[in-house]
């Protein structure tokens, strides 16, 4: 008799369904949203996350900044909790993003960037929280419950929930049809066999690597290998990683490099390959590597898209490394599903 999947696997494989859903039920809010957000005509954007919804934040920042070509700044939610300032952010569009909505001090930047004049969206899974009721529009993102620790689907919807924004705010119609053909790309990269770089990740350390959104991805990426495997990864820009990190490389080192079909594809694989020529074991997410393993991988309609069918493979690959280690992912030691931070 198999044993029960796990919750983490459970609903990795639930990410399909729910951005099916997300695109179902979420048009009116996006739509409103990215109204306001066009007649404010924003100077610049600010974010306001932490953990993965902050890597999430980071991959919006990409798209915002690539897409409309205005600045997306993270403002530390502790300038406001702890230290009393009140940004200055007339004229800004205000992105917040937790999958509860319930810290105090993500609900208290939020609010306070509202009061100086900023247009506050909220994306969260719970359209009653208390970030929902502080933000002037809700993103709901529709994942449905998640009940393991690591957030998984969450994550995902969050990406897509805050691209499918920006790209109404631009009226990019052919990002508005490859987010829509999503789901069948995730379905897709949720069975993409990871299995040679499961077998390669035995030890404690190891680099997760990437560029622009796909940075965001490789964040993300090094976040779960701490959380569900107990592995100390560290996540850098492939322009970075060459200069001091590179020091730390043996034969045999691990790395994950992540990269979609975008113009930093080249360079991305170009540094897999320097690593590869150090003596690591590098896996890629790209078939444009010469000594790195390329990893299956799902190519969608549009570049901004890719991250997010890779985050989704990386998943299914995580939860397997975890139980190899006789670790359980949906109950990673000292942590909680909610975190509350004043």
């Amino acid at each position: 008799m198999s044993p029960q999947p796990t919750r983490m696997l459970r609903e990795i494989r639930e990410i399909p369904e729910a951005v099916e859903r997300l695109l179902s039920e979420g048009t009116d809010a996006v739509q409103s949203a990215a109204a306001s957000a066009r007649a404010l005509d924003p100077r610049f954007f600010i974010s306001v996350a932490r953990g993965s919804s902050d890597h999430a934040a980071t991959y919006l920042k990409y798209a915002c900044e690539l897409m409309l070509r205005r600045p997306m700044a993270s403002v530390g939610p502790s300038v406001t909790s702890v230290y009393g300032v009140e940004i200055d952010a007339r004229d800004a569009v205000a992105l917040s993003v937790s999958q509860s909505g319930q810290s105090p001090d993500i609900v208290r930047l939020t609010k306070a960037l509202g009061d100086s004049g900023a247009l506050t969206v909220a994306i969260s899974n719970n359209a009653d929280s208390p970030l929902a009721r502080a933000a002037d529009a809700t993103l709901p993102i529709h994942a449905g419950p998640e009940l393991s620790v690591a957030a998984t689907k969450t994550f995902v919807t969050s990406l897509v929930a805050g691209l499918w924004f920006l790209a109404e705010i631009k009226g990019d119609r052919d990002l508005g049809a490859a987010i829509q053909a999503l789901p069948e790309m995730l379905r897709k990269a949720v069975d993409c066999d990871w299995t040679q770089a499961a077998d390669a990740i035995h030890g404690r350390s190891l680099f997760t690597i990437g560029r622009g959104p796909s940075w965001a991805i490789s964040n993300e990426a090094a976040l779960k290998f701490k959380e569900t495997c107990l592995i100390h990864a560290e996540s850098y820009s492939s322009a970075e990683v060459l200069h001091g990190p590179v020091s730390i490389v043996e034969e045999g080192f691990p790395v994950i490099a992540f990269a979609a079909r975008d113009r930093a594809e080249d360079s991305l694989a170009e540094a897999a390959d320097a690593l590869a020529a150090m003596g690591a074991n590098v896996f890629a997410v790209t078939d444009k590597a010469s000594r790195a393993t390329t990893l299956p991988h799902v190519r969608t309609g549009h570049w901004l898209c890719d991250p997010i069918t890779a985050i989704v493979s990386f998943y299914a690959m995580v939860e397997t490394i975890a139980l190899r280690r006789g670790i359980d992912p949906d109950r990673p030691r000292h942590l909680k599903k909610v975190t509350e931070t004043l």
